[in-house]
C-alpha cells in the first residue's frame, strides 16, 4: 500500500470521519455527539481514537468548546466531503431503485429563482412527476455555505470571494440588468422623461459599500459623470426595501426581472422611465468542487440552465446582498 493509505491501515472508520465533520460544524463535543446520536463519552473515545490513528492532536480545548488544530481542520474538511458523497450515493441508489423519483435541493439568488427555477419546476412537474424539490433563495455567500455543508445540491448564483477552491462555477448563464423602482405617485414617475441628474435629489435604498449592487451602481454612475447618490439607509433586505420605497420618496435599484414582477398597473410600485445601463456581473451554476450530482439533480439543473428568460437578479440586486 502507498503512504497515502496510512489512515485506512491504521483503522480509520466512517464513525471517526462523521465525528470530525460534526466537530467542524458544531465546535463542541457534546453538540457533535448529539448530532451523531451518540453519548458524549462515546464521542470522546472516538476523538481519542482519531488522534491515535492520526498520530497528531486534532483538537484543543477552549473555554467554550473545542478548536480544531491545522491537522484537525485538514481531516475534518476531507471527512465532510466523504460523508456528503456517501449521503449522495445513498440518494442516487434510492433514485435508481425507485425508478426516477427523488428529492432535489436547489439554491438561487432572487432573479433566477423567478426566471429560471420556477419555470424549470413547472416543467419538472410534468417531466419528472415523482421528483420533489425545495428551493432556498438567498445571496450567493449564504448559498455557498449551504452548498459546502451539503444542504444544497446546486445553486444559481455567483462565486463568493475566497471560495474558488471549494466550489465550481459554470460558464455564465445569465446577466443582471438593473432598473429603478419607486412608489406609485412619486414625482419622478409622473414625468414623461427622467434625466439622470434628476435622480440625485432623492435617497437611494440599496446595500452598503462592498455589495455587488452598490459597486455596480457606483461604477456606472461614475462612468456617467454622476456622484454617489444620497443614501441615508443601507439595507440588504428586499422586503425592507419594498416597504421603504412604498412609504417614502426613495429610489431602489433592483434587478429588472424583479421590478417587472412587482411593478404594474395594480401595484404600489412603478419603474422609472430611465435606463442608466447598470448591469451586475453574470451568474452561473454553483456546485461543490468535485461533486457529482445525482441523476435527478443533474436533470433538474439542466432544466434550470436551459431556461432562456431574461436573466434576473441575484444577490447583487434581487437579494440586495454582495
Amino acid at each position: 500500500m502507498s503512504e497515502s493509505d496510512n489512515l485506512l491501515r491504521r483503522g480509520v472508520k466512517l464513525a471517526h470521519l462523521r465525528l470530525m465533520a460534526a466537530l467542524a460544524e458544531t465546535g463542541q463535543l457534546g453538540a457533535a455527539a448529539d448530532l451523531l446520536g451518540v453519548a458524549q463519552p462515546a464521542a470522546s473515545r472516538l476523538l481519542a481514537e482519531v488522534e491515535r490513528i492520526a498520530g497528531q492532536p486534532v483538537h484543543q480545548r477552549t473555554g467554550r468548546g473545542i478548536t480544531l488544530t491545522p491537522m484537525g481542520h485538514a481531516l475534518a474538511r476531507r471527512a465532510e466531503r466523504v460523508v456528503m458523497e456517501l449521503r449522495d450515493a445513498g440518494r442516487e441508489i434510492a433514485e435508481i431503485a425507485s425508478g426516477g423519483s427523488g428529492h432535489v435541493r436547489i439554491g438561487s439568488v432572487t432573479g433566477p429563482a423567478l426566471d429560471r427555477v420556477l419555470p424549470a419546476l413547472r416543467t419538472a412537474r410534468l417531466a419528472l412527476p415523482q421528483v420533489t424539490a425545495e428551493v432556498v433563495v438567498a445571496p450567493s455567500d449564504l448559498l455557498a455555505q449551504q452548498l459546502l455543508a451539503g444542504r444544497l445540491d446546486f445553486a444559481i448564483g455567483r462565486m463568493p470571494d475566497g471560495m474558488e477552491g471549494q466550489l465550481h462555477l459554470s460558464d455564465p448563464i445569465g446577466v443582471e440588468p438593473v432598473a429603478l423602482m419607486v412608489r406609485r405617485g412619486h414625482r419622478l414617475a409622473m414625468m414623461p422623461e427622467v434625466a439622470p441628474g434628476d435622480l440625485m435629489g432623492f435617497d437611494w435604498v440599496m446595500p452598503g459599500p462592498g455589495a455587488l449592487l452598490n459597486r455596480a451602481v457606483t461604477e456606472r454612475l461614475r462612468a456617467l459623470g454622476l456622484p454617489q447618490p444620497p443614501q441615508r439607509l443601507a439595507t440588504a433586505s428586499f422586503l425592507l426595501t419594498l416597504a421603504l420605497i412604498q412609504q417614502s420618496n426613495a429610489i431602489a435599484p433592483l434587478a429588472r426581472a424583479v421590478c417587472d414582477r412587482f411593478a404594474g398597473p395594480d401595484s404600489p410600485y412603478v419603474i422609472l422611465p430611465v435606463d442608466l445601463g447598470i448591469v451586475v456581473e453574470p451568474f452561473g451554476l454553483l456546485t461543490r468542487a468535485g461533486a457529482i450530482l445525482t441523476p435527478v439533480a443533474a436533470r433538474l439543473a439542466g432544466m434550470v440552465v436551459a431556461q432562456g428568460g431574461e436573466a434576473g437578479a441575484g444577490d447583487g440586486a434581487g437579494d440586495r446582498q454582495g
